[in-house]
This record gives structure tokens, sequence and C-alpha cells, in this order.
């Protein structure tokens, strides 16, 4: 099993290396875009307007409610027949994009992760401690001030943890990608292993790739919460209360 094993590393290993590249691809893509897309849904998701909850919750609700592989589907085989049913579609320059399923699987990757994120910031938006932000409009600041400068420092020092987990959660997601023809890590995976007839050997190797992205992504993670929580050690350092005498 071992020499299989070095095998596949071996004989393999630009099919496991394009695999990787387009799974970080994945990966970075849609947690930067569905982190962007998150803040308006999670101030709107916070907002006491009804009217204005209203559509972040059902979007928020429908993607957190259904099976992201069933969104996947809904997306690459549902959305895209429909394109393709355009008229003339197929003769303009967009079809060169519109039939790749990269795409889909990118848009679908994004609003997922958009909606989990969202949630997510919501619940650091409402833990934000309310004398901060009545200190902060007593000082004159604007609405959006005040969430640039006091709410969303700390909505990010509370949500880091998670918001770390919900990252590695997107990785592990990008799988699916080869459920839609995408050849990525697990689909390299799939690949050797009709090639080679070694299912094992094949994604134990993917596996460790994984396990060393998961490494890379928590230590760098680690050291970004270290940094937003360096207010809470400057406070720690600060000399306590000088008691008086003879107590």
């Amino acid at each position: 099993m071992f020499e299989d094993f070095i095998y596949v590393l071996t004989k393999y290993d630009v099919w496991l290396w394009r695999g990787f590249l387009l799974t970080a691809q994945l990966l970075v893509i849609s947690v930067a875009f569905g982190t962007v897309l998150a803040i308006p849904l999670a101030v709107a998701r916070v907002s006491k307007k009804v009217w204005i909850q209203a559509v972040p919750f059902a979007f928020i609700y429908m993607f957190r409610g259904t099976p992201l592989i069933g969104q996947l589907f809904m997306m690459y085989y549902g959305v895209g027949q429909l394109v393709a049913n355009i008229d003339g579609i197929q003769d303009h320059w967009t079809w060169t994009y519109l039939r790749d399923p990269y795409w889909y699987c990118l848009l679908t990757f994004v609003l997922n992760t958009a909606a989990y994120v969202a949630e997510i910031m919501r619940g650091g938006i409402q833990n934000v401690p309310g004398g901060e932000i009545e200190a902060a409009r007593a000082c004159g600041m604007t609405p959006f001030t005040t969430y640039r400068r006091i709410i969303f420092p700390r909505m990010w020092q509370m949500i880091w943890p998670a918001y770390t987990n919900d990252v590695i959660f997107t990785l592990k997601a990008t799988s699916l990608a080869s459920t839609v023809t995408l050849i990525e890590l697990t689909g390299a995976a799939r690949k050797i292993v009709a090639r080679t007839a070694l299912p094992y050997e094949a994604f134990i190797s993917a596996g460790l790739i994984y396990l060393i992205i998961v490494y890379v992504l928590t230590l760098g993670f680690k050291m970004i919460e270290r940094y937003l929580r360096r207010s809470e050690k400057r406070k720690d350092k600060l000399p306590g209360k000088i008691k008086p005498m003879g107590v």
C-alpha cells in the first residue's frame, strides 16, 4: 500500500496540484465576495423596520435551510438550462462563460457563504455593548461612522472564531464542485481512482492536502485573531485600582 501511495503522489502529482489550485481559487473568491455581500445583509437584518429585514431574512433562510448540493444542482442544471434555452445565446460571446460549470459553482458558493456569514455577523452586531453605541452617538458620530469605527471592529472581535469555522466549512464544501464536472481536489482524486483503481491511496492523498490547507488557514486566522484582540490585552495590562491603606 505504501508503494501505491508513493506511486499516486509521484505519477499524478500534476492532477493533485491542479485540483489544489482550483480548490484554493474557489475558496478565496467565495469567501471574499461572500463576506462583502454578507455585510449589507447583516446590517439589514438588525434593522428595526420589518420591510428591510424581510428580503435578507428570506435569502438567508433559503440558503441555510437547503442542502448545498441541491443549491448547486439547481444553479447548474436549473439556471444553466434556462440560460441555454434563450434564443441566440449560444451565438453570443457570453456563451463561453455561461456554459462553463465553474461560474455556476462559484456563484453558488458565494451566495451560500454570504448567507452563513451574514447570520454570524448579525449575532455579532447585536452583541456589541449598547453603551459603546450610545457613547458614539453622544460624540456626534453618524450611523455610518458608528458602524465603521465602533460596531464592525467589535463585531469582528466577537465573531472571528465562528467566521474561521465557516471558512473551513467552505473549503470542504468546494469538494461538491466535482459533482458538476469540475476537477478540483476531490475531483482529481476521483479521476485518479478511475485511472488506477487505487481509491484509498487517491483519497488519502487528497485528504492530506485538505489537512495541510486547514492547518495553514487555522494558523493564519489565529494570528489575525490575536491582532483583533490586541486592545483587550492592553486593557489586561493596565494597573489595577490602588487599595487604600489599612484595607
